[in-house]
C-alpha cells in the first residue's frame, strides 16, 4: 500500500500567497466601496444632513442670545420673582440702542413674538425710544417708555432665552407653552390644534391604508390568478397612474368630485341622490383622492407575493375535504401576510406625509399636519416651529415603525 502526502505550502511562499490574498480581498473591498460611495454621499447630504438639521433645529434658537448679549447675560442672576434690578434695565437699554443701529429690532421681536403675541412691535417701538436715552436711571425709563418692560413674563422669556437650546417649539407643538413663571402649561384652546390635527392625520392615513387593502387586495389576487395574456393588460391599467404627475392626478379628483362633476351628475340622473352632494373640500374628497393615488403602493407588494404562492396549496386543502373559504383563509391568506404588510406599512408612511391632496380637495378641518409644515416654512418662516411638528411625525413614525416590527417583524416584509 502506497500512501500518497500532498504538500502544504509554507514557509516563504505560503506567507507571500496570504500577502497576495489580503490584497486582492482589499482591492475588491475597495472597489465595491467605490461603487456604492455616490449612493452613500447622496443619502448623507439629500437625507441624513437635513433630518439631523431639522432635529436640531426643533431644540435649538440662539436668536436672543446672539442679539441681546448683555440682556441674556444680566438675567443670569435674576431670581425670577420680580422685576430685575436696574443692572438689567441699563443692560436691556443697551441692547435696544444697539439693535436699533443695527437693525435687529424686528428680529428680536419676531422671535419674542412667537411666545409673546404683539412683542413684535412694542420690541421696535421701544427700540427706537430708547436709541434717544442718554443715561439712567433705565429702569424707570424704560417702564415709561413702555409698559411692556415692566411684565414679568416679559423678563421670563429673556431669561429661557440665555439658552442656546429650547423646549418651546415642542412644547408648543404639543398644545403646551411656557407660563408666566417658566412653567409649562396647556395652550388655551384657541391655539390648541396641534394635537387635533397629529390624530387626524393618523385618522385618515389608517382610513386610508385600510381602504387601500380592501379595494387592493381583490385586484391584487386576480392579476396573480389570471393567465398573463389577461393579466399584463390589466397590471399596466394599475401603474398606468404612475404615468402622470401627483398634481395631475389630484386635479382630476376635483373635476370628477365638484357640485356639477361626473360623479354627481351621474347619481342624479340615476336617482340615486335628489340633489347635488357635497363630495369635495371634505374629509370624502380628501380619502377618496389619498385611496385613488396610494392604491399601487398597497397592491403590487400584495400582487408580488401571490405570484410566488403556489396554486398547489389550495388545491391540496380542498382535495383534503377543505372547503373554498376555509381553504383560502387558512391556506392562502396566511402566505400572502408578508405583501400585505409591506404594502400597508409603505401606504401609511406614505400617508402620514400628504400635503398637495388635502390641500386641494379637503376641507380646512381636513389639513393634516403637512400643511401646518409648509405654512411655518414658507409664509411665517418660523423653522423652529416647522422643524419640531416634523420631528414629531417622524418620532411618531419611528415609534410606530418599531412596534410593528414587534408584532409582526420586518424579517417577514417581502417587497417581491
Amino acid at each position: 500500500m502506497v500512501t500518497m502526502t500532498v504538500p502544504i505550502a509554507g514557509g516563504l511562499d505560503g506567507i507571500l500567497l496570504r500577502i497576495q490574498l489580503q490584497r486582492v480581498e482589499r482591492w475588491r473591498k475597495l472597489r465595491a466601496l467605490t461603487l456604492v460611495l455616490p449612493l452613500l454621499l447622496f443619502i448623507l447630504i439629500a437625507f441624513i444632513l437635513p433630518i439631523g438639521r431639522m432635529m436640531f433645529n426643533a431644540i435649538h434658537d440662539d436668536t436672543l442670545l446672539a442679539l441681546m448679549p448683555r440682556t441674556t447675560t444680566a438675567l443670569s442672576g435674576w431670581d425670577g420673582k420680580d422685576l430685575p434690578d436696574e443692572s438689567v434695565y441699563a443692560a436691556l437699554a443697551g441692547d435696544l440702542k444697539e439693535a436699533w443701529t443695527q437693525r435687529t429690532a424686528g428680529a428680536i421681536g419676531k422671535r419674542m413674538n412667537y411666545e409673546l403675541p404683539g412683542a413684535s412691535s412694542q420690541i421696535t417701538s421701544s427700540a427706537r425710544k430708547a436709541s434717544a436715552l442718554s443715561a439712567g436711571p433705565y429702569k424707570a425709563a424704560l417702564i415709561e417708555i413702555n409698559p411692556f418692560w415692566g411684565q414679568r413674563d416679559v423678563w421670563s422669556l429673556l431669561k429661557r432665552g440665555s439658552s442656546a437650546y429650547t423646549a418651546y417649539y415642542l412644547l408648543r407643538s404639543v398644545d403646551y407653552q411656557y407660563g408666566p413663571d417658566s412653567q409649562i402649561v396647556a395652550s388655551p384652546p384657541e391655539n390648541a390644534i396641534f394635537r387635533d390635527t397629529f390624530l387626524r392625520t393618523l385618522g385618515i392615513s389608517i382610513g386610508v391604508t385600510a381602504a387601500t387593502l380592501l379595494l387592493g387586495f381583490p385586484v391584487a389576487y386576480l392579476l396573480a390568478t389570471l393567465p398573463p395574456k389577461y393579466g399584463n393588460p390589466l397590471m399596466i391599467l394599475v401603474v398606468l397612474p404612475f404615468w402622470t404627475s401627483l398634481l395631475v392626478r389630484t386635479t382630476a379628483w376635483v373635476v370628477l368630485l365638484q357640485q356639477h362633476g361626473v360623479v354627481n351628475d351621474v347619481l342624479l340622473a340615476l336617482h340615486i341622490i335628489p340633489e347635488p352632494a357635497q363630495l369635495i373640500f371634505n374629509r370624502i374628497g380628501t380619502v377618496v383622492a389619498m385611496t385613488h393615488i396610494q392604491l399601487p403602493f398597497t397592491l403590487l407588494p400584495i400582487y408580488s407575493v401571490m405570484k410566488t404562492v403556489s396554486p398547489t396549496h389550495v388545491r391540496a386543502a380542498r382535495s383534503l375535504g377543505a372547503g373554498p373559504f376555509y381553504a383560502f383563509w387558512k391556506v392562502y391568506f396566511p402566505q400572502t401576510l408578508p405583501g400585505i404588510a409591506a404594502g400597508c406599512l409603505l401606504t401609511f408612511i406614505l400617508c402620514l406625509g400628504y400635503y398637495i391632496t388635502p390641500a386641494l380637495v379637503g376641507g380646512p378641518n381636513d389639513q393634516m399636519i403637512s400643511y401646518f409644515v409648509a405654512h411655518y416654512t414658507n409664509e411665517e418662516l418660523n423653522w423652529g416651529m416647522a422643524s419640531a411638528l416634523g420631528a414629531i411625525l417622524l418620532v411618531a413614525t419611528l415609534v410606530l415603525y418599531y412596534v410593528f416590527n414587534k408584532l409582526v417583524g420586518v424579517d417577514r416584509i417581502k417587497m417581491g
